[in-house]
């Protein structure tokens, strides 16, 4: 039997439960503007000092995630003792062994790079180190890692030259996410593009269904840091939510039930992850994080 039959076929044979499905839904046997499909998640940069030092370990992480009630946890690849060289399968393998029997996912990886570097040698050993870490996120399950744009001076460069090495990069490196079934997500972190604007216009110029947004609502400095989230929310692939906001860059407590209604208004099903700046300790920071975000979503 050719390709084409069997498609034909498998398509006739699921046809009849889609229809029923579909029967149900709008015959209001099922309520699907009630169900939500977002998962939380806690970013390890959270336990940034505790993880250095080797009071904590990923292990101890994924610990209090699943005893707060989190879905998964983002393993950041500064905390791997062989970064920025990749860390053996063995030890990537018992982390997906332990998420595996307390019920979490490893959603999310992240690394430093720095691609406003004008040293195209620079920019290369960059790309050849997420080319690295993108097959440690695949190992781990993960389905997104994240990359910044970068903070090098670029004296002497235009910001549109900047913006074309940015541009030629991510789409390299969106190529090598596709290699390994893993988004590649630029979080934006107040570094080289600073507003929503210059943002969504790399995400448009790189055009990669490999290639999104890591929405951090923390490093954004304009006067309405609301409206800049809102109008990147559309392209937001995964969320940070931190403790703070920072108009025109003074850190301010966030308005929870703010982000809460731009989320829901855009329908995002994803990644909700905490994660927290402050002193103090960071687990009752995260908790409490976690609890005025649920607390929010429940009332709209």
């Amino acid at each position: 039997m050719d390709k084409k039959r069997r498609n034909v076929l498998r398509g006739l044979a699921i046809a009849p439960t889609l229809f029923a499905a579909h029967n149900l839904i709008a015959s209001g046997n099922i309520d699907s503007s009630s169900q939500t499909r977002l998962q939380y998640s806690v970013n390890a940069y959270s336990f940034n000092s505790q993880l250095r030092s080797g009071e904590m370990t990923f292990f101890e992480l994924m610990e209090f995630a699943a005893e707060i009630g989190l879905n998964a946890v983002d393993l950041t690849g500064y905390y791997f003792p062989s970064y920025p060289e990749i860390p053996p399968n063995s030890d990537l393998f018992q982390l997906k062994r332990r998420a595996l029997e307390l019920g979490l996912n490893i959603s999310w990886t992240g690394i430093r790079n720095d691609f406003v570097n004008p040293d195209a040698d620079s920019r290369k050993m960059d790309r050849k180190m997420i080319k690295k870490w993108l097959k440690v996120s695949s190992n781990l399950g993960a389905s997104i890692m994240r990359i910044f744009d970068g903070k090098h001076a670029y004296d002497g460069f235009t910001r549109d030259e900047v913006k074309k090495w940015l541009v030629e990069e991510f789409n390299i490196c969106a190529g090598y996410g596709e290699e390994n079934g893993v988004v590649l997500g630029l979080q934006n972190h107040n570094e080289f593009l600073l507003n929503s604007d210059e943002i969504i216009d790399i995400l448009k110029r790189v055009n990669s269904e490999w290639f999104g947004l890591i929405l951090d609502i923390g490093s954004l400095s304009a006067a309405d840091p609301y409206a800049e989230i809102e109008k990147l929310a559309p392209y937001a692939n995964y969320w940070f939510i931190k403790e703070h906001v920072s108009p025109n860059g003074i850190q301010t407590p966030v308005d929870m039930k703010k982000i809460v209604s731009i989320i829901q208004n855009q329908g995002y099903q994803g990644y909700i992850s905490f994660e927290s700046l402050s002193d103090g300790d960071p687990k009752q920071i995260i908790s409490s994080m976690f609890n005025a975000f649920r607390d929010e979503y429940e009332k709209l």
